[in-house]
């Protein structure tokens, strides 16, 4: 039985969510909207039900990092549908912009994977799975067939060259549009699935585009996942980090540094606006 219950719920609940205006919350140069995984699992649900072709993009501290720095990063946030929040980190600074967040509103693709895999099972949704190495995908796709017998996936090798013309890349592009999937899974570590999404999207044959980092990596084994008391308690880069350290180094160390001189003179900013008003 499904945890979340679609075929209980009435379907002007689930479009509330989609009528609602997109209200989304700005801080730190970025913007979001508030969404639960609750939310963000009604989203999945509208957009294969009222046949959309939605971007479901997620902000990190990676990309706070990356956002001033390309352009079309920027771009593809500015086209995506709607836009979550993955990391305490940006809860918290939300909260120091004077925004409504809580611990609730943060969702990593940690917690989307299994409810996701769980609800496509039971409704019949096609996913396709672009990211990892074939042999951790084949790896990630048994383990969640066993879990979810009733699983529909397709996956396809995250390593290929994605010139916008070439042959691989074509060739991933044709894979999807034959499979026809409901869910498009992009596992390509940020930017580059992000920047791949934007760059193929008029060609992307899908109803609901979830770029993923690693979810089928923690699946198959091939990258420990973190506890999810660690999620909760904001530490999850902090185990992240132990277990990736060469690949997490700059991004978990150096990175934030980079971001605070730019945080510092923001608010700086705001506050002195705000005495002058």
């Amino acid at each position: 039985m499904s945890t979340l219950g679609f075929d209980e719920r009435r379907d002007e609940e689930c479009t509330k969510l989609e009528e609602r205006p997109h209200d989304r919350i700005t801080f730190a140069s970025i913007s979001a909207n508030r969404l639960t995984l609750a939310d963000l699992m009604r989203l999945v649900y509208i957009g294969i039900s009222h046949h959309k072709k939605w971007v479901l993009a997620t902000h990190n501290l990676h990309s706070l990092y990356l956002f001033p720095r390309l352009q079309l990063f920027r771009e593809y946030f500015a086209a995506a549908e709607w836009v979550y929040i993955d990391g305490m980190s940006l809860v918290a600074l939300a909260r120091l912009y004077g925004r409504q967040l809580n611990r609730e509103h943060r969702v990593t693709f940690i917690d989307v994977t299994e409810p996701l895999m769980e609800a496509s099972a039971k409704n019949g949704w096609r996913i396709f799975y672009v990211g990892s190495d074939a042999k951790t995908a084949l790896k990630g796709i048994t383990v969640l067939k066993e879990r979810f017998p009733d699983l529909q996936i397709m996956t396809k090798s995250g390593y290929f060259n994605v010139e916008r013309n070439g042959s691989e890349n074509r060739a991933v592009l044709e894979a999807i549009a034959l499979y026809q999937p409901h869910v498009l899974m992009v596992g390509m570590g940020m930017p580059r699935q992000e920047l791949w999404i934007y760059d193929n999207f008029p060609d992307i044959t899908a109803n609901v585009i979830l770029p993923c980092g690693a979810a089928l990596e923690y699946v198959a084994g091939a990258v420990p996942t973190p506890p999810r008391w660690a999620g909760r308690l904001g530490l999850e880069w902090a185990f992240r980090l132990v277990s990736e350290p060469r690949r997490l180094a700059r991004r978990y160390l150096v990175e934030p540094w980079a971001i605070l001189g730019t945080l510092i003179s923001d608010l700086a900013f705001k506050r002195r606006k705000q005495e002058t008003n």
